[in-house]
């Protein structure tokens, strides 16, 4: 297998972690994002949505999502279980997972990318051009502000994201969570169930990566 991936961006960062705590080696070639080497002819042969995370797998197979992947390596190895083990914690897990993208992930990127000088024009990942939206810049960041109170809450019924297991929900919200700080946004002193999972997070040695 091959993965393509970029040190500097949340987006592979989720799949490098998961990787990680799966304990496996796989050759990793960096994607220069900030050169804009994504939209080179090279990278546009393995990925023209012009995106990392890429998985190719031994037999050709190109893999684009974080979805994806996971799912791959879910169940191509087992363990640790990511992704849950009973049909319940499976659904609890595509379930929060698909909230924390959806209400914090997206919240974050529109401000992040609609806000930031060096992304004139980039404002949606991907091959094409879309000019910034000043207003969805500041949408995104009420957006993830709310977000943060609603993973707060959560962790306070719950010792991780998706119940009483450490998951593929919690790699994508550490991302988030870490990625909000782009934006200038980082957890509220009122939000301590919040603050007190993201130390727990923190201390596992795959969020260095």
């Amino acid at each position: 297998m091959k993965f393509y991936d970029c040190k500097t961006a949340p987006s592979p960062r989720r799949a490098r972690i998961f990787i990680a705590e799966k304990g496996l080696d796989i050759e990793t070639v960096q994607v220069d994002l900030a050169n804009n080497e994504q939209l080179g002819d090279a990278f546009r042969a393995i990925n023209p949505r012009c995106t990392v995370p890429v998985l190719v797998l031994d037999d050709g197979t190109v893999l684009t999502e974080n979805q994806g992947i996971a799912a791959y390596l879910d169940a191509a190895y087992p363990e640790p279980p990511l992704l849950g083990r009973t049909p319940r914690e499976r659904g609890l897990v595509v379930n929060w997972n698909a909230r924390v993208e959806l209400e914090g992930l997206w919240a974050v990127a529109e401000c992040f990318r609609n806000r930031s000088k060096g992304l004139k024009d980039r404002a949606i990942v991907g091959p094409r051009n879309f000019a910034q939206i000043p207003e969805l810049a500041e949408r995104g960041y009420a957006r993830a502000q709310e977000f943060l109170e609603t993973l707060n809450t959560r962790l306070g019924e719950a010792e991780y994201i998706a119940g009483d297991f450490y998951s593929m929900a919690d790699i994508t919200a550490l991302c988030v969570v870490d990625f909000a700080a782009w934006i200038k946004l980082t957890v509220p002193p009122e939000h301590t169930q919040l603050a007190a999972w993201h130390r727990r997070m923190k201390a596992r040695p795959s969020s260095a990566l």
